[in-house]
């Protein structure tokens, strides 16, 4: 008689792992490996209020060739939003009306913001273009991560607010 336990296991783990993952994924819940943010668990919590500048939130990013060709280079996971893509954890730093400069860093209003140094290049030394700023139009959002190498809106610009899925809450979390 063939001994089946340990493979049984093994496969019946995985199972219940995928599961809670998907459990997690629909019940409001996000794991973020990227290092934008801190590693770990995340909470998507309803925002009842208009959204405000500071706000650390998850977004669907547009289901376009932007989004597409940062997937392609790794910049992006699989994930739910339009186009297969993974929602982002980004701080909003401008909203419809502001303005966006960008230089070496970002300047909104006339105020730069901390840790906001645009590369040239990205990790691989593949060409990052900025984008041009300009006015925040009405029904967009820039989107900001102090993270050094965070894919933010200084590369892609301001994402439609449409995309805003509610505040980001850790729930447990680590800095690598």
């Amino acid at each position: 008689m063939r001994r089946f336990g340990p493979i049984l296991f093994v496969g019946a783990s995985i199972i219940v792992g995928a599961g809670m993952v998907t459990d997690a994924m629909v019940g409001g819940y996000r794991v973020n490996l990227t290092p934008s943010e801190p590693l770990g668990l995340w909470r998507i919590e309803t925002l009842g209020r208009p959204v405000r500048t500071g706000d650390l939130v998850f977004v669907c990013p547009p289901g376009n060739a932007t989004f597409a060709e940062a997937r392609r280079r790794g910049y992006l996971r699989r994930g739910l939003c339009a186009g297969g893509f993974a929602p982002l954890i980004k701080t909003v730093a401008a909203l419809p009306g502001q303005r966006v400069e960008i230089t070496d860093h970002v300047i909104i209003d006339g105020r730069p913001i901390a840790a906001s140094s645009v590369r040239e290049s990205d990790g691989e030394g593949r060409l990052l273009i900025s984008d041009p700023g300009g006015v925040v139009p009405s029904g967009y959002l820039f989107l900001h991560s102090s993270f050094a190498s965070s894919y933010d809106s200084r590369y892609f610009g301001p994402v439609p607010a449409s995309g805003l899925l509610g505040l980001a809450r850790p729930v447990l979390t680590f800095d690598p």
